[in-house]
């Protein structure tokens, strides 16, 4: 592994800092050095900078400063301060001096300042309406200059401004704005455009619609807008507006009305009286009070003109009242005849309750005034369906024979396969899409002639999934960036943010964004530091969250240059590398950079610099130094010329080893493992003396390496085999004998080859000896697994043991890595060295799981890494539970309720502790044995009278969470409360019952002590043999197991506490089946037909008689056959007999049980004469039955309450058979799926679904055929359930 490179320290402990100043004052820079005497250089814009009177420079021991008098705009540049290799950069930004100018009064037609005593809605600007085509950069809205100093604020909301409703012409331009207040909002909030419910109509900017956000620095307001150009026809609709930040979340509902483009030629009076009545709120005065040339009059207000546009307006409305006199004005024509800012306040007045649909059939009905000939069944206004489903659009015709066609955004429908089905049912024309896609999103026709319906169909696509998460990354300042993430389906929409803030299409030249199929790339060429932070890539089916880390470029130097000595003619080699590839430098001799030339040479291969000398001679003898491009390094070493003296030898000269250090203790030689050893020994002698390597072992014992003489050239062996002679020249560790000094040499040094070696020179004239100590050192062993403690919400601290080898040098650190569990990349936590056996790792992701791993570092280098941690998961405790109140106080008990924390986190949640103490101790007591789950309890065996503290704590895997304390001491004492029956509301009527079936009627009730119950039955006390009573403390049990016809009646239940007493009453009906009719007989025979009549039976079974069924039968057969059924008469009129048979009649009687067990027969048979008699009937005049509709029952006032169903109950008759209306505030209630009605046997019912007040008003029952009509009015008043909740004391 390359050695690490400790970062150079600068020279500053205080650094100046970027300052603002405004124009004309005076900017002050100060600094201070680690060490006095430093020179301190200041520059400007890379140029140094003198002392002048506009620049002063002061230096007082460690501390500089840079003073700049009158500070202009030419000053708003880059400074640096430079002191030795250490360099400061910083800026200077000047500020325009703020001018107070008085803002001009704004024109007459421009927007008004919002007033503090004007409504509400005065101070909110209305859209922007142009017929004319706008640029992009004009769109935004100007405010006026009180307006921008003084926005509104929304108590309650995020919007400072919300849109309003708008109306533009066809073809021209609407600007939507709304602000939101910035000044206490972290991030930029996110702020979304929708169409109906749920079309985004972010994915729909184009030619025709453009959304704009800017920021106002001035007033901290966020301002965003939807411009909507070239308005057309299908524009028209409801649209919102949802703004969210971190914690708040706030959305608006306007509408927009596009009108037909008046013909040539002709006017609108209606809308330019509109127009001209929209004075203030940002609207402008337009229409009829334009002046005569066109232009609008922006000082002075004419009043003499507008008197005689007033005059001239109330001659148009006496034309329109001729032209358009209506006997009867509805809702609708209130609609078409408001302005879109009045349709709320008419939605209330009226009871609308579906105002959206209202404006869609609003805008077919200005363009259809009549009703359809065509159409029995128009489309609905839109359909919904999935991506990849099938949708089927329906119509029904009046005419079957009519040829339908249908269009798609204008084009017609051809038939194609299996895509598109037309059927035809009857008179109903349907159009089935198979399998649909984004491309079936579109607006559909049916049209039969001239005339047409319209819908839309909205493809809602299905959640796209993230099949391949991001992974974190570790980059230096410049280099490409990329995320890469791949989802479940190609061509899905993907959604980058950084740190919370979505990364839009405008920070091109920041990010780029790329598809290729399902991957999806975020691109950053460039990074640099304020790239830092959490991007997330989110899709409508899931998010990925992935950490961007860039540090500092820094330069390592793997190898550095080393000294050298060597001989004449001989080559010199410098060689250095460093981590960096891409880096360039020069080589410098004694300050000056050395040229390439045939003898000096210059090479730069991947990381490696090398400066090759060869023929070395004594003026290469010198100081070369490596300084890399762009660093503040200086690789240095020193080249010393090895001059070789010839001197005269006298014969027999001993031998002598020339080593430097022979007057030293044995040398030291330091080898990295692995590298190659090379110990070149001078010797000398005469005769050439014999050499012998020895290395000496830790028992003093000597092994025999070599013995060389000079004839002998060199021989090899291995160091690890003691005591024999090296005769492999090639091997390992190998001896090469010279003429003037011996080389030995160990290829690729081990830990074995570690010791030291004695070298030893003997020929006749004596001999000579030297140790040389070789050391061998190497990168430190791995440490052992790091251990995880502490784990927090995002953090934990990571332990370690040294590792058990060193290497032969100190560890001078470590560093540490992690990455997630699922991934491959390991990420570098630190860059400089840890010196502790500890750390506290941050910025993790809560409830992804990690690992960690260790290397140790040396002088030589980083070790292999550790054994990967034990995976663990940072987990946070859940917040505190919130709502935690008393529900029920009891002598020796008291109840307890909350509600869950408001973040759990991903640790989940296991439980919660309750714990108490008595008011004035500080121990607390743990209210129950281990953690409950619920989030109620009962704490028991309490001792009355005692004043107790309670708190609760949420806990997880992490821990226990803040408590939550009940602010106040609980009193153990029961409290006296008010007894108070809650009788169920269908106890408020008649409980009707059958004969033989169980009751159970629950009675709840309040009070404290618990109260005496008392039941009665028609003022006596209840015979407890046949009627069960089981009370409790909240409720009271009435229990009849069969009921009979004699438990019938009225029975009152009673709660009492000391001298306090309430009741309440219930009436139970038992019925039974009724008893047969009475004197069942015939009346008249005639021609086929035959007259009964009957008197009601004389047992009615308890209940009222609905009515009687029928049946006659063959005397010869007997078999009986229903005539009638649920008839309500007591005389009828059996018709269709058969000539010549003689029949029997029998009725049943009828209640709300059934039927009667029995019938009653007639004594006497009817015969149907045959043909040919005699008998001649008189001659009748036929009667007319036919009937206008007339109520024969009341629609009376009733008073609800909110939540309950409701109905309303009137009869009527006619004949025909009338045809039944009903209204709610002159609306029909038709269409509405909230109401249901009913008609039985001419009993008209009216059931409202969960009526709230706002369904209270006026409502009325109108019956039509063809002999005139009738209406009945009552009025319903919803009231507020104001019962349903009660507060406990």
């Amino acid at each position: 592994m390359p050695e690490p490179v400790k970062k150079p320290a600068s020279a500053f402990i205080k650094k100046p800092k970027t300052t603002d100043v405004v124009a004309g004052g005076v900017a002050v820079f100060e600094a201070e050095t680690e060490k006095t005497g430093i020179k301190v250089k200041w520059q400007r814009n890379g140029i140094e900078i003198a002392a002048s009177d506009k620049y002063v420079i002061k230096s007082e021991g460690n501390k500089h400063s840079l003073t700049i008098n009158s500070v202009g705009k030419e000053d708003d540049v880059t400074y640096a301060v430079i002191a030795g290799s250490s360099k400061v950069k910083f800026e200077l930004k000047v500020k325009e001096p703020e001018k107070v100018e008085e803002a001009p009064p704004p024109p007459e037609s421009a927007p008004q300042p919002a007033v503090s005593d004007a409504p509400k809605g005065a101070d909110t600007p209305q859209p922007t309406i142009s017929n004319e085509p706008t640029d992009d950069s004009k769109s935004s809205e100007v405010l006026p200059a009180e307006v921008q100093e003084e926005a509104p604020v929304d108590p309650i909301g995020v919007f400072v401004t919300r849109p309003q409703d708008g109306e533009v012409t066809v073809g021209g331009n609407i600007t939507f704005t709304a602000k939101v207040a910035g000044e206490s909002l972290l991030k930029k909030p996110s702020v979304k455009w929708f169409k109906g419910k749920w079309m985004d109509l972010g994915s729909k900017v184009g030619k025709h619609l453009q959304l704009h956000e800017n920021y106002d620095r001035n007033n901290k307001v966020y301002v965003f807008e939807m411009q909507i150009i070239d308005a057309k026809m299908e524009h028209t609709g409801a649209y919102r507006c949802e703004a969210a930040t971190k914690d708040k979340f706030d959305s608006c509902n306007f509408s927009l009305v596009v009108n037909e483009a008046p013909a040539a030629g002709e006017m609108d009076f209606r809308s330019a009286l509109r127009r001209g009545s929209m004075v203030g709120g940002g609207r402008r005065m337009t229409g009829a009070f334009a002046s005569a040339d066109g232009h609008e009059e922006g000082r002075e207000l004419d009043f003499s003109a507008l008197l005689r546009k007033s005059s001239f307006l109330r001659s148009v409305h006496r034309i329109e009242a001729k032209t358009e006199s209506q006997p009867d004005v509805d809702v609708w024509e209130i609609l078409r005849k408001a302005p879109a800012s009045e349709y709320e306040k008419i939605a209330f007045q009226y009871g609308i309750t579906d105002l959206r649909g209202m404006l869609k059939r609003l805008k077919r009905m200005k363009k259809e005034d009549k009703k359809s000939t065509a159409f029995a069944k128009r489309l609905d206004p839109a359909y919904q369906t999935d991506k990849g489903q099938k949708i089927k659009l329906m119509v029904e015709l009046a005419n079957p024979d009519d040829e339908v066609k249908w269009l798609k955004n204008g084009q017609e429908i051809q038939v194609s396969g299996g895509k598109y089905i037309f059927e035809a049912l009857g008179n109903k024309r349907i159009l089935t899409i198979n399998h649909c896609s984004l491309a079936d999103d579109a607006a559909y026709q049916c049209v039969i002639g001239e005339e047409k319906t319209f819908t839309e169909l909205f493809v809602r696509e299905p959640p796209v999934l993230i099949t391949h998460s991001l992974e974190d990354q570790v980059v230096m300042v410049g280099e490409r960036v990329e995320f890469e993430i791949e989802v479940s389906e190609e061509g899905a929409a993907v959604k980058w943010e950084k740190d919370g803030v979505e990364l839009t299409r405008e920070e091109a030249f920041k990010y780029r964004f790329k598809k290729d199929g399902k991957k999806h790339y975020l691109i950053i060429n460039e990074s640099t530091k304020e790239d830092n932070g959490h991007y997330k890539a989110k899709t409508n089916g899931g998010e990925s969250v992935a950490e961007l880390i860039v540090q500092e470029k820094k330069l390592e130097v793997y190898q550095s240059i080393a000294d050298l000595t060597v001989k004449a003619r001989d080559q010199a080699v410098f060689k250095c590398e460093v981590s960096d590839e891409n880096v360039k430098g020069i080589w410098l001799k004694n300050g000056k950079e050395v040229i390439p030339n045939e003898r000096t040479k210059i090479s730069h291969i991947g990381r490696i610099h090398k400066l090759t000398i060869d023929d070395v001679t004594p003026e290469d003898e010198a100081d070369y130094s490596f300084i890399p491009e762009g660093f503040a390094y200086n690789l240095s070493a020193h080249l010393r010329f090895l001059e070789v003296k010839i001197d005269f030898v006298p014969r027999h000269e001993p031998p002598k080893i020339r080593l430097d250090c022979m007057g030293q203790s044995p040398d030291t030689i330091i080898v990295v493992a692995g590298n190659k050893l090379r110990l070149d020994v001078p010797i000398s002698g005469d005769p050439v003396p014999t050499v012998i390597w020895q290395k000496v072992n830790k028992n003093n014992d000597l092994v025999l390496l070599s013995d060389q003489s000079k004839d002998i050239t060199g021989t090899g062996g291995d160091l690890n085999n003691d005591n024999k002679v090296l005769s492999d020249s090639e091997g390992r560790v190998r001896v090469e004998m010279y003429e003037d000094h011996c080389v030995f040499t160990i290829e690729g040094a081990e830990k074995e080859d570690e010791g030291v070696y004695r070298v030893t020179l003997k020929n006749p004239a004596g001999e000579d000896t030297a140790d040389i100590t070789v050391k061998v050192i190497d990168v430190p062993d791995p440490p052992e697994a790091p251990e995880i403690t502490n784990v927090g919400e995002d953090n934990c601290t990571v332990q370690w043991q040294p590792p058990k080898y060193d290497g032969g040098q100190p560890v001078l650190g470590y560093i540490l890595e992690r990455k997630k569990k699922k991934s491959y990349r390991w990420m570098r936590l630190n860059f400089d060295l840890l010196k502790d056996l500890s750390y506290e790792a941050k910025r993790m992701i809560e409830g992804v799981v990690y690992e960690m791993r260790i290397y140790a570092v040396n002088s030589v280098g980083m070790s292999r890494p550790s054994a990967a941690s034990q995976p663990f998961m940072p987990i946070a405790p859940p917040s505190e539970p919130t709502h935690f109140t008393v529900e029920d106080i009891c002598d020796t008990s008291v109840t307890l309720k909350w509600r869950p924390p408001e973040r759990i986190g991903a640790g989940g949640l296991d439980g919660y502790n309750i714990e108490y103490c008595k008011e004035g101790s500080t121990e607390w007591i743990p209210a129950l044995h281990g953690l409950i789950e619920r989030t109620s309890v009962l704490v028991k065996d309490l001792v009355t009278g005692d004043k107790l503290n309670f708190r609760i704590t949420a806990v997880n895997l992490a821990g226990a969470s803040q408590p939550a304390v009940i602010k106040e001491p609980i009193t153990v004492r029961e409290i006296l409360q008010r007894p108070k029956i809650w009788l169920p509301r269908n106890l408020r009527q008649t409980l009707m019952k059958k004969v033989g079936d169980t009751i159970n009627i629950v009675v709840p009730f309040q009070g404290k002590p618990r109260p005496k119950v008392i039941w009665t039955k028609d003022g006596q006390p209840i015979d407890s043999k046949e009627v069960g009573i089981r009370n409790s403390n909240t409720d009271t049990i009435l229990f009849i197991r069969k009921a009979e016809r004699h438990h019938s009646g009225i029975y009152e239940v009673e709660v009492q506490i000391e001298n306090m007493i309430d009741k309440a009453t219930i009436t139970i009906q038992i019925m039974d089946k009724p008893g047969p009719p009475q004197n069942v007989k015939i009346v008249d025979v005639w021609g086929f037909n035959v007259a009964l009549e009957w008197k009601p039976p004389q047992d009615d079974g308890n209940a009222p008689i609905t009515g009687y069924t029928v049946q006659k039968a063959d005397k010869k057969t007997m078999e009986w056959y229903t005539v009638f059924e649920h008839y309500r008469r007591t005389n009828c009129v059996a018709s269709d007999l058969i000539m010549g048979n003689e029949y029997y009649f029998r009725v049943f009687s009828e209640n709300l049980y059934g039927l009667s067990e029995n019938a009653a027969i007639t004594k006497n048979s009817a015969y149907i004469n045959k043909t040919g008699t005699d008998y001649k009937p008189p001659n009748y005049k036929e009667h007319d039955f036919s009937e206008a509709p007339k109520f024969t029952h009341p629609l009376p006032d009733r008073s609800v309450i909110s939540g309950y169903n409701a109905t309303l109950s009137c009869a009527v008759r006619g004949s025909p058979k009338p045809k039944i209306f009903w209204f709610k505030n002159k609306v029909d209630l038709s269409g509405d799926a909230k109401y249901r009605m009913f008609s039985k046997h001419g009993v008209l019912t009216l059931e409202i679904r969960k009526p709230s007040p706002f369904d209270g008003g006026l409502y009325t029952c109108k019956a039509v055929n063809e002999c005139g009509e009738a209406e009945i009015e009552c009025r319903l008043d919803v009231r507020g359930n104001k019962d349903s909740t009660h507060s406990v004391l």
